[in-house]
């Protein structure tokens, strides 16, 4: 079978960090074409160039309507697809040639539709169309009736949602309804900046449609523009300042167990506030300390580790027992600072996901 103009699909994939599910190629004479919001993986590219040159043994099978598909797969990093061959990119009737015009129409004007919701949006703003359009090709559609369970309290977060139409509602476990999200609006997102289990559960109060931003697309938009981090970033020390017991005013002496306020949001309120002192943590397995001076991290030891491998073993730590005391010694005052805050936590965060994502 030739493959020189074909569309190839995602069908399987496995902590790939770049694809997902449903993802597709084309080839054209010889060439790859990934689709511009997505980044080019060299190993994909390496196997797609197999299949094109017939040196990868093909797998073929059939469906249930006994269309003939051929199975490939790229394995080459920490994470695994499987691909398969999916149609000819180009069509020999004037009907097809239509139909895939429809379809790519039909498309083109959803995206519109709440392209102009996402440019009026704070978080947005610094995104020039261009790369927004590109956002919003990563993001699917999502529409669910009446109450319906959108995000499940104590799961992993999967997607990062704004609200396009209608209205959802954050419920407690006693079904106590503490805030109405409505349109322009977002949701989700902490659970995948911070790691933990989604709290509270979230429904839809009414019919809502929904842009779903999956989990590892979050990641890669993060990365790619990284003055978006800087907004989760607020929204991370606002959501620490809401819902500790102190409001966000840490103290000299201030003490507590990171199943109350995580390592991330606890330093977070360190640096929000400029503060210079020492956390010390106390685990089962060993100590470790932290040093600030106006609220960036100048020293961190863990067991055995120091410096920034330190920290980032640190905001893995789920349980444990802090004190923060005010002041620095002079000489600890001298010592340089490790690196920027905002990019050591979301350093700190990719390697937890990575960890998460290879022991599934």
């Amino acid at each position: 079978m030739e493959y020189r103009n074909a569309v190839f699909v995602v069908t399987e994939e496995h902590a790939c960090p770049i694809y997902n599910v449903g993802d597709e190629f084309v080839t054209h004479d010889s060439t790859l074409t990934i689709e511009r919001n997505k980044e080019v993986c060299l190993m994909l590219v390496q196997e797609v160039l197999k299949a094109l040159t017939g040196t990868r043994p093909l797998q073929p099978r059939f469906t249930q309507t006994g269309v003939r598909r051929t199975k490939f797969e790229c394995g080459g990093c920490t994470g695994l697809i499987r691909f398969e061959y999916k149609k000819e990119n180009a069509y020999s009737t004037l009907q097809m040639n239509l139909l895939e015009v429809a379809k790519k129409r039909a498309k083109k004007q959803l995206i519109e539709e709440f392209f102009g919701l996402l440019r009026e949006m704070e978080i947005f703003e610094p995104l020039d169309d261009f790369d927004l359009q590109d956002l919003a090709l990563l993001m699917k559609l999502q529409k669910y009736p009446a109450n319906k369970v959108i995000i499940e309290a104590g799961e992993l977060g999967t997607h990062f949602y704004v609200v396009l139409a209608g209205t959802v509602a954050v419920v407690r476990e006693d079904n106590t309804v503490i805030a109405e999200i409505g349109p322009g609006n977002i949701f989700g997102e902490m659970s995948l900046l911070s790691g933990e289990l989604t709290y509270p559960s979230v429904y839809s109060k009414t019919v809502v449609q929904l842009a779903a931003l999956k989990a590892k697309d979050f990641k890669h938009v993060l990365s790619r523009y990284p003055i978006l981090q800087i907004f989760f970033y607020r929204v991370l020390v606002d959501r620490a300042q809401e819902n500790t017991m102190r409001a966000g005013n840490i103290s000299s002496g201030m003490s507590g167990e990171l199943t109350d306020i995580n390592s991330v949001e606890l330093f977070q309120l360190i640096n929000s506030g400029g503060k210079t002192g020492k956390v010390q943590f106390v685990f089962d397995e060993c100590q470790a300390v932290t040093l600030f001076n106006e609220g960036e991290i100048v020293f961190c030891k863990y067991g055995e580790l120091e410096g920034r491998e330190a920290i980032f073993s640190l905001l893995a730590k789920q349980k444990g027992l802090f004190t923060y005391t005010k002041g620095l010694s002079a000489e600890e005052k001298e010592f340089p600072v490790l690196g920027g805050f905002m990019g050591l936590i979301m350093e700190g965060l990719r390697r937890i996901d990575e960890e998460q994502e290879e022991g599934e």
